[in-house]
Order: C-alpha cells, then sequence, then structure tokens
C-alpha cells in the first residue's frame, strides 16, 4: 500500500463527504494505492453516521470511534497504530487542509529520503488571535529542539516514512511537537512543505486559548523527556550535586569564620545566628532531596506504563 491518510476528526459531520470524495479524486488521479483512517474523537454530531455510510461507498475507508473525547494526540496515535501504508499523511477533517497537496508530500518522502515532511501554511486564513501566538510558539520550538528549518510546528498537514509513526509515541497534547519528537527518536531528516491553507468551511474551531498555555507545558516536558527519560539521575543528580555541594561549602567557610574569631579572641556570632547558615541547610536538604528524586526517577524510567490505553467504542 502506497498511502494511509490518518484524519482525526471532532464534530466534523459536514465535511466528512467532500473531503472523503476530494481524497479518492486526489488517490485515482495518482494511482495510488490507499488506505483512510478516520478517528472519531467522541464526536456528539452525526459524524460516525456519517462514516458509516462513506464505509458503503469507499472500500479505503476504516474508522475508529472513542466513547469519549481524548484529543487530538490520543487519535493521532491510535491511527499510526492502524496505518499500513508506506508513507502515513495526517490532515485535519475541517477541509482547511487540501488533499492536493499530498502527491508532493509522498514524492518527497520516497525520492528524497524525508523521514518527515511538516507542512507550512504560509499564507494562513485564522484570526490574528491564532496566528500570533501560534508565531510565538513555533519561534520557540525552534530554538528549543534545534529544528531550525521549520515555520509550523503544529500543521496538521504532514507526511511520515511508515518507520517514524511505528517508532514514536504520542500523548496528552503532544500531537503539536511531532517533528521534535521524530527528532529526539533518532528521525533527523525533517523538511517542509508550503501548503494551501483554506478557510473553515463548516462549523467552528474546536481549540479555545488554553491549548496555548497547554503547548508551552508540553513544550517543557518534550525537551525534558527528549534528554533526560532514559538518564534521569543526569538531571536530577547534576542540580541536587550542585545544590548539596553549594551548601557544604557555605557550612565550611561559617565553621572556619567561628575557628577564625575564637582562635584570634574575637566576638563573633553563633554560627545558627547567621542567614548564611540556613541557606547552607536548605541547600544541603535540597540537594538530598533531588538525589532521592533522581533515583527515584530512574526506577520509574525502567518501568513500562500504559500511557495510551483508550476506551474504543467501535471500528469498521
Amino acid at each position: 500500500m502506497n498511502i494511509s491518510i490518518v484524519i482525526p476528526l471532532y464534530n466534523e459531520d459536514e465535511s466528512l463527504p467532500e473531503l472523503t470524495a476530494w481524497i479518492d479524486r486526489v488517490m485515482w488521479e495518482n494511482k495510488f494505492s490507499y488506505e483512510l483512517i478516520f478517528i472519531d474523537d467522541g464526536s456528539t454530531d452525526d459524524s460516525w453516521l456519517v462514516i458509516e455510510r462513506l464505509k458503503e461507498k469507499f472500500q479505503s475507508v476504516t474508522a475508529v470511534k472513542f466513547r469519549r473525547n481524548y484529543g487530538k494526540s490520543a487519535a493521532l496515535n491510535v491511527g499510526f497504530a492502524m496505518a499500513q501504508g508506506d508513507v502515513v499523511i495526517t490532515m485535519d477533517a475541517d477541509l482547511q487542509d487540501s488533499p492536493d497537496e499530498i502527491p508532493k508530500l509522498y514524492n518527497r518522502i520516497k525520492e528524497e529520503g524525508f523521514d518527515l515532511i511538516s507542512g507550512w501554511k504560509q499564507k494562513r486564513h485564522d484570526p490574528l488571535s491564532k496566528t500570533l501566538p501560534t508565531k510565538l510558539f513555533n519561534s520557540a520550538t525552534r530554538k528549543m529542539s534545534g529544528i531550525n528549518n521549520l515555520h509550523d510546528f503544529n500543521c496538521g498537514l504532514k507526511a511520515y516514512r511508515k518507520e517514524v509513526v511505528k517508532n514514536i509515541e504520542v500523548y496528552g497534547e503532544m500531537h503539536r511537537y511531532i517533528p521534535v519528537i521524530a527528532k529526539w527518536a533518532g528521525f533527523k531528516k525533517i523538511g517542509e512543505q508550503v501548503v494551501q491553507h483554506y478557510p473553515r468551511k463548516y462549523g467552528e474551531t474546536k481549540f479555545g486559548m488554553s491549548r496555548f498555555i497547554n503547548g508551552f507545558l508540553d513544550l517543557i516536558s518534550i525537551f525534558f523527556v527528549g534528554k533526560f527519560s532514559k538518564r534521569p539521575m543526569h538531571f536530577f543528580g547534576t542540580m541536587g550535586a550542585v545544590s548539596f555541594f553549594a551548601g557544604f561549602l557555605i557550612t565550611i567557610w561559617l565553621l572556619i569564620q567561628k575557628l577564625s574569631a575564637i582562635s584570634s579572641h574575637i566576638t563573633y556570632r553563633d554560627v545558627t545566628d547567621q542567614p548564611l547558615f540556613y541557606l547552607a541547610l536548605v541547600a544541603i536538604i535540597v540537594g538530598f532531596q533531588l538525589f532521592l528524586t533522581g533515583f527515584v526517577a530512574e526506577l520509574v524510567s525502567r518501568s513500562s506504563t500504559e500511557r495510551n490505553n483508550y476506551q474504543i467504542e467501535k471500528v469498521i
């Protein structure tokens, strides 16, 4: 199979028929064998009913319905697990991403050897309240990740080699930073493709201002997990050692001052009466606690967890 197209959706019943027909036309025109994977993220409208009707008309359609809304990352993770195509394409269900971009994305993966191609909506049809924070997050992500050639990390239209989606895990709200996750997993040939962005035709956006706060927290999580998930003691141990050593040096300094004053018969305040003593005490305790945190984190990092365990209501 040439292509797997993974589409997460939430309450997009109006756009699904048009999107499916558009994708099918593009696939047939380019003679691609493909599968179209819809992940219904707990929609409360008629999205699932529409998908069932589309399944009767298009044999390439497969779909999963969550019992409740888990978020885009959950939907993508399940879609990645199902995908069988040599190249996996992700796109949104709201018709703002153009299926006409798929052949170019596919060819860049197959012919140019990229691991991942991320779309860049150079000309966006979104309000300033959405585009301005996005630019700030993209700038921060470039600096923290070292992926300097991407302008739009959160573009829903992306193409991946199959090996990429089978070797990364997306959870929480980490879908915004899939290129960063791929880089930390060892897939470093990441490129960009300017793509057409259309105004939303049906419904309303599902993302509020809270996504920008969550996005910043996710960026910090990605940075920490990418660098220290396999060796948390390097992070906590280093901080603990610095804190403990600083407290130890302050304590030695206070004792030297005390002994010097005694030998010189100079009146000197008790060590416990000085603010530096309490600073040293706190530094030593914090250092010890950070060491313990590092040991616990090492144990946790060696245990398996089931983060991506979702209640699935239906599969077709």
